[in-house]
């Protein structure tokens, strides 16, 4: 791995030279290739994606929240139908009812159920061989304008179709589905997929959605053997996605519309969605002024071409066997068949196995060492989040990440190198450079082949970088000074092109509070390129003197540098990452009235209470499900409130049959006031139940629903209980009027609303004994 003839003072500055220049070059254009084009001006070509036409339906629809069943979500949806009508198409509205995926968690508790209105309408293919379904929900959350989520998805299906309604028709027909109560429980995507005629033989369906408001739209999300569908969506203008996301996404607990088409045999499909800038996610700040245009750019770029591409194709043959493993380099999405995951897997492990045999000098004792980089950097940098919270408590209420959160994320990067460059001087004359490299290498290959057991799109983000640094440096070990630098470069740009994008689209993934995640792959990246590290290194072997101590130097100044790099980012994130009226600190609230008792009181998620919030709760947190059984065991804080006059959800028993120990009721809930859900729990044992025609399995004592956009007219249900005596019902409904109650401060300048379904809940609560 090394030539004597590299300790020369020239060579080995030549050598520092091109490895910089290089690995700088490449790593600029590795970030350059997951960002987003820039936005396309009004006058751009009628069949281009202009990011500036579509951001004009962004104006028009997140003027203001627009949750289902709402007034203003009305006004949205009629827009759309105007918009769709004005292309010469013939949308329609699929009005009816629908019940939440299983698995699926509803956001007021127990099984839920929504009264959806979708848009939904087709651009007729001129000889179709199957249907390409655009999706995005056109709902917002409670007390977010939906700029981004989804106005963004939606604006791009519209801009979409336009495109496509100016120029020549697609082959195959192309379906617009504009769902509704995507924000509450998915309800109008599973409406679609399980009650409409249109999706009765399947077909494509391509998801767009926004969990923030800037970045690359990565596509993030597949049905399984997606290795045709990867194929289509390299050919797209700007490919950003990995399947190590789709391994990600698949452990954490969220869905989007997708999933109602994902767990349905008759679809295929992709999910995309830009994700940096996820403070403004489902707040009041999700505001069209909040959008960056060019994410909707990308957005939209790459759906017209998908929609083109699979427009185009032949419908009838698009499976494949498999997976494929696929990630972004410069200038295209490489991919490779899931079947080759393995086998790559193995070949790191033994490529680093030859390269420590050849080295065979304290591999033990460097593996050992090894781990500590690895260990150190991921607790360091959630220490250092720990310690911005502390300093700045306002961050522990944020969902996901701050306002701006790049200087924190440099500070990361900074202390994950700063940790293996320390680690790195003082052991490498102790150990050697080669034998820490094996030991680096070692790790990542040992990664690889679990990831390829746990994680199989995860595998390549270190099998491959193992793999190539290890066949450069085998191969750099016969040959002499002049022909092993440029192969170690070489085998250095891998692990650059693969994991510096990595990083930078992980942080957004996962947030500052994960910040871990980001140093534990940037420490991976460095200890891959430490064959390379010891090309640039100042001291050489042998060194004696003032040449040694000279060497030591300067071997000290990048990790010096590195320091100075995490101080400096650290505490320019503290000075620009500021609250303010536009970027205010994220506080929750809401208020219970129990209208059996007339007492009420505040209530609020905060593990730690602002000061605002404080003035309102006390005490450690509680659940609630003595009074709010549809909070479940959500904790909660809690204080007392004023009685506001609000009435209650009527419960009225239409008909009766009994029979045994069985009783069989229609009863209808009818909420006294505009409210966005209503629900209902019952004491005893449900046998079956039907809402709205339908069906819903029963449950023990303590089963319930949650209906959001009810009816002006109520809900009917039909329930056959398990009780020969009377039963006891606990009503609730929930609407979004929080400032309207007796004692309610409004917040001051820089403090604001926490992007939570439950923010700004004005609930009441009544007990029936029918």
């Amino acid at each position: 791995m090394r030539d004597s003839a590299l300790t020369r003072p020239a060579r080995r500055g030549l050598a520092a030279a091109a490895v910089l220049a290089v690995l700088v070059l490449a790593g600029l254009a590795a970030l350059r290739s997951v960002q987003p084009p820039a936005a396309r001006a009004t006058t751009d070509p009628a069949g281009d994606f202009s990011a500036e036409r579509a951001f004009q339906t962004v104006r028009t629809i997140a003027s203001t929240p627009h949750p289902a069943g709402s007034p203003a979500n009305d006004r949205v949806r009629e827009h759309l139908i105007a918009a769709l009508s004005a292309l010469g198409l013939s949308p329609e509205v699929q009005d009816t009812i629908s019940e939440q995926g299983a698995g699926l968690s509803s956001s007021a508790g127990g099984t839920g159920l929504a009264r959806v209105r979708n848009v939904v309408t087709v651009i007729p293919g001129t000889a179709s061989t199957g249907r390409v379904f655009l999706i995005a929900h056109y709902d917002s959350a409670q007390i977010a304008p939906g700029a981004n989520d989804d106005g963004a998805g939606t604006s791009t299906i519209l801009e979409t179709a336009r495109a496509l309604t100016s120029g020549e028709r697609p082959r195959n027909d192309v379906v617009l589905v504009l769902t509704d109560a995507e924000e509450a429980c998915l309800c109008g995507a599973k409406a679609f997929v399980e009650q409409h005629p249109l999706a009765r033989d399947g077909g494509i369906a391509l998801n767009l959605e926004a969990r923030g408001s800037s970045g690359p739209a990565i596509m993030f999300e597949t049905s399984a053997g997606n290795r045709r569908l990867v194929e289509a969506y390299a050919r797209t203008p700007y490919p950003v996605g990995t399947s190590f996301a789709v391994e990600i996404y698949r452990l954490l607990p969220n869905d989007t519309d997708f999933t109602p088409f994902r767990e349905s045999p008759k679809f295929q499909g992709l999910n995309t969605a830009y994700i940096d800038g996820a403070a403004v996610y489902h707040a009041p700040t999700d505001k069209p002024e909040a959008m960056d245009r060019d994410s909707l750019q990308h957005h939209g770029d790459n759906a017209l071409a998908l929609a083109r591409e699979f427009g185009a194709l032949d419908l009838t043959d698009l499976t494949s066997g498999g997976d494929a493993t696929y990630f972004p380099v410069p200038g295209l999405l490489v991919r490779y068949p899931g079947e080759l995951v393995w086998p790559l897997a193995v070949l790191a492990l033994v490529a680093v196995l030859a390269l420590g045999w050849v080295v065979r000098r304290r591999l033990f004792a460097a593996l050992g060492l090894a781990l500590l980089p690895i260990i150190v950097a991921p607790v360091l940098a959630q220490g250092l989040w720990a310690l911005l919270v502390l300093v700045r408590p306002e961050y522990g209420g944020m969902p996901i990440d701050p306002y701006r959160p790049m200087w924190y994320r440099l500070a990361v990067i900074a202390l994950s190198a700063l940790v293996a460059l320390v680690w790195y001087a003082l052991l490498r004359r102790r150990i050697g450079p080669a034998t820490l490299a094996v030991g680096g290498l070692t790790w990542l290959a040992v990664l690889g082949v679990v990831l390829a057991a746990l994680a199989p799109g995860g595998s390549y983000l270190a099998a491959l970088p193992a793999l190539s640094v290890a066949v450069s440096a085998l191969i750099a070990t016969r040959l002499g000074a002049k022909g092993a630098v440029p192969v170690l470069i070489a085998g250095a740009l891998v692990p650059v092109v693969i994991l510096l994008p990595t990083v930078v689209m992980l942080f957004p993934a996962l947030g500052m509070p994960m910040a871990g995640v980001g140093a534990f792959l940037t420490v991976l990246l460095g200890l891959a390129l430490l064959p390379v590290l010891d090309l640039i290194h100042p001291a050489p072997d042998g060194a004696r003197g003032m040449e040694a101590l000279k060497a030591r130097r300067l071997g000290a100044l990048p990790a010096l540098a590195a320091a100075m790099a995490a101080i400096v980012c650290t505490a320019t994130g503290l000075v620009v990452d500021r609250f303010d009226e536009e970027h205010p600190s994220l506080t929750h609230l809401m208020y219970a009235l129990d209208a059996d008792n007339g007492t009420a009181r505040w209530l609020s998620e905060e593990t730690t209470p602002q000061a605002w919030t404080a003035q309102y709760v006390t005490g450690e947190p509680a659940t609630v499900t003595d009074t709010l059984p549809a909070f479940g065991a959500e904790e909660l804080r809690s204080g007392p409130a004023p009685a506001a006059t609000l009435p209650a959800p009527a419960l009225t028993l239409l008909s009766e049959e009994r029979s045994g120990d069985q009783r069989t009721m229609k009863l209808l809930l009818d909420p006294q006031r505009a409210v966005r859900f209503t629900t209902l729990h019952v004491s005893a044992e449900v046998v079956s139940a039907s809402i709205g025609g339908r069906t819903l399995a029963g449950g023990p004592s303590g089963w319930g629903f949650v209906f959001h956009a009810p009816a002006e007219t109520g809900v009917e249900i039909a329930l056959t209980v398990r009780a020969s005596g009377p039963v006891t019902f606990r009503a609730m409904d929930g609407s979004d009027d929080l400032p309207s109650i007796p004692g309610f401060q409004p917040r001051p300048a820089g403090v604001g609303v926490l992007g939570s379904h439950s923010s700004e809940l004005v609930a009441v609560a009544k007990t029936y004994t029918l």
